[in-house]
């Protein structure tokens, strides 16, 4: 635990001016972001008495080792640098909102030569217009469902569409007419794409128009006695109706606006949006969060905000934002939401009329939220500490073990050798920070050596850290930097446009001069939470007592001596902690055994994963792989344009050449890698035994070429050989 004096900033030297403030702890991680119209005085409250202050905020500054700020021009441009920061740096200390679920829009894919109408989650794309969000996928198919009787346009996948525009049949609902076939060409794109718009025009709220359309053309069917007509007419309309019925109006026509509410106790706080389009609610969405800091409401609707329009532009920033208090002071925010509409936005509380009735039911729904989820998080709470506290009880250790790290290590009959990393804070996982290993200090299958190596390689990593950052006076041997951050489950924990660091590789080898390392050293100090800078309390390893004699040595070997080491040996569920000859035993109800259970599975998980990948990989290559600056289309073009490798083989340069996209020079290098690559294996008739030659019906396919072979056995066989 910091003392603040510590690292208090000296008088004079924080200005007095609009900024954007961090705190970072010991390991130099960004732990909370803030702005400030005065950096001065704002910093100035973190530095006094720590009787007075807040019990959250006194935890954060006693966390942090130090204090830095960026100053900027206007309270503007700080809100948006600190929605920038929060977001690359995700501060422990900071408000955020979790959002329970991706909710789902209702999508017309408008940048299509034909719209397509759809349900869709996530990132929003350009060019597609998008309704909702909705509380369910289900609500959105069925108002889909009741407008194509009168919008039937297209809501066929790709593939769909394209086989049924080979084939010249449209699918079950062209023959329905609930969709208008545009695939067989029984309406032009021109017309299905204003039928299209059509139908946004009617999701957006201007329904008045067409009901008016639709009842008059009934009107005149019955006067002309096109009785049958009529009848679907009237069908048309009902159905119209229905659709409207399930988004009621609840406010005056044409009313654009998202109304935000917040329900809130001590700890904890929800925020319920209500999405009005129209003057219909079109969509409705829910967020909870941790009261980390000292916060007002004020402060919890200016994060809310953030957090919704963060990303959004244009029409997605509604007009109207009614809240249920402003943010203090109120300006900055309500310029940053004009900005990112590009026009005027009125940011409010509801004093009466409608607009107030429904905020009452936005603010009743943010209650019944956070009820529900503290209901449901107490037992999980409640369950986690206990595990961790059985945990610590068990090994003997003097906190409970908030961070832990397990390591597996898999391969296929001594092939393909790997070993996972990953990683559970506050007894949850934390996906983002899961790492996996090449093991390369050694050929073959021994479990024991490839987990010293891999412990070897990430701690060894960590205390290049430490020592880069001074808090490791005498340095280490070396420079380990362990692998590279890796794409995993939830994708590149780092930015897009991130480039490596451009440091020097490290040279430690292992045991058969082979270097250990793969990736590139650490980065410059960013204060990203993504690396390997950050220690557990408790190391778990897949295995017995061997296996925790190898993670013990090598941390012994590197003189880390605060880390608690355990095993979770598969046979009996037994605990097996270093330099002990009998394992701990707990019971099997104990919610302790179960968290190490679901730590171990999943880093099992996570290896066998990793290993099949690289096992599929060397499985695909073929002989096409092994030219260098060849890559996928290319291949295919190859292959396509002669028909087998064998035939490629024997072309000619010249012949080559012919191919769309191949030069000379490439030519001539797939020429070459081909003459020295062997050929592949006869077909065989696996009927009759019979040798097939390749002119004979049975030539190399693509599959062979491009090496997309499997592995031999059967599925039943190859998992047994899985470790």
């Amino acid at each position: 635990m910091a003392d603040p004096s510590s690292y208090r900033p000296r008088p004079g030297e924080i200005p007095d001016s609009p900024g954007v403030y961090r705190f970072r702890d010991e390991h130099r991680r960004v732990i909370y972001v803030g702005k400030a119209k005065s950096l001065r005085q704002r910093l100035a409250n973190y530095f006094q008495d720590l009787a007075n202050l807040h019990p959250r905020t006194r935890t954060m500054v006693t966390t942090a080792a130090s204090v830095e700020w960026t100053v900027v021009s206007t309270e503007v441009e700080a809100l948006q640098l600190e929605y920038s920061w929060i977001k690359e740096y995700d501060p422990r200390f900071n408000v955020k909102y979790r959002d329970d679920k991706s909710y789902p829009y209702l999508a017309v894919t408008m940048n299509e030569e034909f719209p397509r109408v759809q349900v869709m989650r996530g990132q929003k794309k350009k060019g597609v217009r998008y309704f909702g969000p909705y509380g369910h996928a289900w609500a959105i198919r069925d108002t889909v469902d009741l407008l194509l009787r009168v919008f039937p346009v297209r809501t066929c996948s790709a593939g769909v569409f394209k086989n049924a525009a080979r084939t010249g049949r449209p699918c079950l609902l062209g023959y329905i007419d609930k969709c208008s076939a545009p695939c067989v060409e029984r309406i032009s794109p021109e017309d299905h794409r204003e039928l299209a718009g059509e139908f946004c025009d009617f999701m957006a709220g201007r329904t008045g128009t067409y009901l008016r359309r639709l009842e008059r053309q009934m009107g005149e069917a019955a006067e002309d006695m096109e009785y049958e007509r009529a009848a679907r007419l009237r069908d048309d309309i009902g159905a119209l109706k229905k659709a409207m019925e399930k988004s009621a109006v609840v406010l005056a026509d044409a009313t654009d606006a998202d109304l935000i509410a917040v329900a809130e106790d001590e700890l904890e706080a929800a925020v319920q949006i209500f999405h009005v389009r129209g003057g219909r609610v079109r969509g409705q969405r829910g967020w909870v969060t941790d009261k980390v800091e000292e916060i007002t409401t004020g402060a919890l609707v200016e994060h809310a905000l953030q957090q919704l329009y963060g990303e959004e532009s244009g029409d997605a920033v509604p007009k109207e934002v009614l809240v249920p208090a402003l943010p203090d002071p109120v300006e900055p925010v309500q310029q940053w939401l004009t900005d990112r509409r590009g026009s005027g936005v009125s940011l409010r509380i509801p004093q009466r009329g409608d607009k107030k009735a429904l905020m009452e039911t936005v603010q009743r729904n943010a209650q019944q939220a956070l009820v529900l989820h503290k209901t449901k998080r107490a037992s999980d709470l409640t369950t986690r500490s206990r595990a961790l506290e059985e945990i610590a009880e068990a090994l003997d250790l003097d906190s409970a073990p908030l961070r832990i790290e397990c390591y597996d290590i898999s391969h296929l009959q001594g092939d393909d050798v790997v070993a996972s990393m990953v990683v559970f804070e506050d007894g949850l996982a934390r996906k983002s920070e899961y790492r996996r290993f090449q093991i390369k200090g050694f050929r073959g299958q021994d479990d024991v050596r490839s987990m010293h190596e891999v412990i070897t390689r990430r701690f060894r990593r960590y205390l290049a850290e430490k020592e880069r950052t001074g808090e490791w006076a005498d340095g280490v041997d070396g420079t380990e930097t362990g692998d590279g951050p890796r794409p995993v489950d939830g994708g590149d924990p780092r930015p897009a446009a991130e480039p490596y660091a451009a440091e020097p590789y490290a040279a430690e080898s292992g045991a058969d001069g082979r270097a250990l390392t793969d990736g590139p050293a650490l980065k410059d100090d960013d204060g990203r939470p993504k690396r390997f800078a950050y220690p557990p309390q408790l190391v778990v390893v897949d295995g017995g007592q061997p296996q925790v004699a190898a993670a013990q040595r090598a941390l012994d070997e590197l003189g880390i001596d605060d880390i608690a080491v355990c095993g979770l040996a598969k046979r009996l569920e037994e605990v097996w902690v270093p330099r002990e000859d009998d394992p701990v035993v707990l019971p099997r109800t104990s919610e302790g055994l179960y968290l190490l259970q679901r730590v171990r599975d999943e880093a099992h998980r996570f290896a066998i994963t990793y290993q099949r990948t690289k096992r599929a990989k060397r499985f695909r290559a073929g002989p096409l792989d092994d030219v260098p600056g060849l890559g996928e289309t290319r291949k295919q073009a190859l292959i396509k344009h002669f028909g087998s490798v064998k035939k490629l083989r024997s072309a000619t340069i010249d012949q080559i050449c012919e191919v769309p996209g191949i030069g000379r020079k490439t030519a001539e290098t797939v020429a070459v890698a081909l003459a020295g690559a062997a050929p592949a294996a006869p077909a065989v008739n696996t009927a009759t035994g019979e040798i097939m030659d390749d002119e004979e019906g049975a030539p190399e396919t693509t599959a062979d070429a491009l090496g997309e072979s499997v592995s031999a056995g059967t599925p039943d066989e190859r998992r047994g050989q899985e470790r």
